[in-house]
């Protein structure tokens, strides 16, 4: 493991956590600067292929995944730990699934649900963009089922 700081190769272990489902965080310490940082450990799994509305295929990234959550949270009282906590579980979902192709919508309906147990004004946001909810009768619509659903 390089130091992110001085780019020396070896450092120590100084705290070892259990993180997101299945990894592993590493507090460490560079040999050589002294400077600290931390790791993330993953297990790598097979995560299947999403297939587009228009066909084609794209890997399933969670870096974008993850990247899209968090501009539908962007301003809102929801921690990091949280997005990072709902990638993880779509992840193991998908991993979970065995297949090898899914389609994207699958993905997208675990986030608009996993988003509107986080946090309303997250799930408008990422709703209006995945939903297509491009007028503003569509919008109130869907707020009005939340306001019931919540009543």
């Amino acid at each position: 493991m390089h130091c992110p700081y001085c780019q020396h190769q070896e450092s120590r272990v100084v705290d070892t956590t259990k993180s997101a489902p299945g990894g592993i965080r590493r507090r460490r310490e560079c040999l050589q600067c002294g400077e600290r940082f931390s790791t993330l450990e993953r297990p790598i799994l097979g995560t299947p292929l999403l297939v587009k509305k228009d066909g084609t295929r794209e890997a399933f990234d969670r870096d974008k995944l993850n990247h899209g959550i968090r501009i539908a949270c962007g301003k809102r009282p929801v921690s990091a730990a949280d997005i990072e906590r709902l990638t993880g579980e779509i992840e193991a979902k998908l991993q979970r699934m065995g297949k090898s192709e899914v389609p994207s919508r699958i993905v997208g309906d675990m986030v608009v649900q996993g988003l509107k147990e986080l946090d309303y004004i997250a799930y408008i946001r990422y709703a209006i963009v995945y939903l297509q909810l491009d007028d503003l009768k569509d919008i109130r619509s869907e707020i009005d089922r939340l306001l019931s659903d919540e009543f």
